[in-house]
């Protein structure tokens, strides 16, 4: 079942919406899905109803809710894609983790108390560091996180299982900073470094020109793994 789910921020004043699919059946956890700069949409959209036909509630909640609702932007049309590099510079990243918080306290709600675990792209990729670092998320995975080296002092928080799939050629995180990563990271016993040579940032994405297809099938393999281990 698809629907929009209103979430109360941590103040309870305000409210956002977030995309939600349901399973067929009881979920056996929950996973938000956290957006690139391009918003909550078709391709996230898709991401939350395969993580359902898996069995579990995948909630996507909208961040930049605060500077335009329900913003669909694509990563393919060149007027659309400048338009999303210049919301990601109003983004509050602050504010959205804590709109991330709020969502997962929404999901243990809607899911019986069961774990949460959560998976972002670019921009959602960092917030998925950032959410390991700051909340009680059970599991978290990244893709193609950008800034991540810059958050390294963050990592001796990261309590639960965290992993990040890095894009061996990408244009946003370059080579000398992937090195700091795993310099960083390499020994945390909670966080997995995976590395996908030659293919550029956003290989992962649902549909368009950035996909690739034998690296993002490996990729999303490896993180229904990982959650299976760690969060059903």
């Amino acid at each position: 079942m698809k629907s929009y789910t209103e979430i109360k921020t941590l103040t309870g004043d305000e409210e956002f919406l977030a995309y939600t699919s349901q399973p067929t059946s009881e979920p056996k956890a929950a996973i938000i899905v956290i957006q690139e700069i391009f918003g909550v949409n078709e391709g996230i959209r898709i991401k939350c109803d395969a993580w359902a036909k898996l069995g579990y509630l995948a909630i996507a909640p909208d961040l930049f809710w605060r500077i335009r609702p329900g913003i669909e932007l694509d990563a393919d049309v060149e007027p659309e894609l400048q338009e999303a590099f210049g919301l990601f510079g109003k983004f509050d990243q602050e504010a959205g983790i804590r709109d991330i918080e709020a969502t997962i306290r929404e999901a243990r709600r809607m899911v019986g108390g069961r774990k949460v675990g959560a998976v972002g792209y670019c921009l959602g990729g960092r917030l998925a560091f950032m959410t390991a670092a700051r909340t009680d998320i059970d599991a978290s995975v990244g893709y193609y996180g950008v800034g991540i080296d810059g958050l390294l002092g963050e990592a001796h928080a990261i309590a639960h299982p965290h992993a990040q799939h890095i894009a061996g050629n990408d244009g946003f995180v370059p080579k000398d900073a992937q090195a700091r990563m795993h310099a960083g990271l390499d020994d945390h016993p909670k966080v997995t470094l995976w590395d996908y040579e030659g293919v550029d940032h956003g290989f992962a994405a649902t549909m368009g020109n950035r996909r690739v297809e034998d690296a993002a099938q490996l990729a999303d393999s490896r993180t229904e793994a990982f959650f299976a281990d760690h969060l059903a």
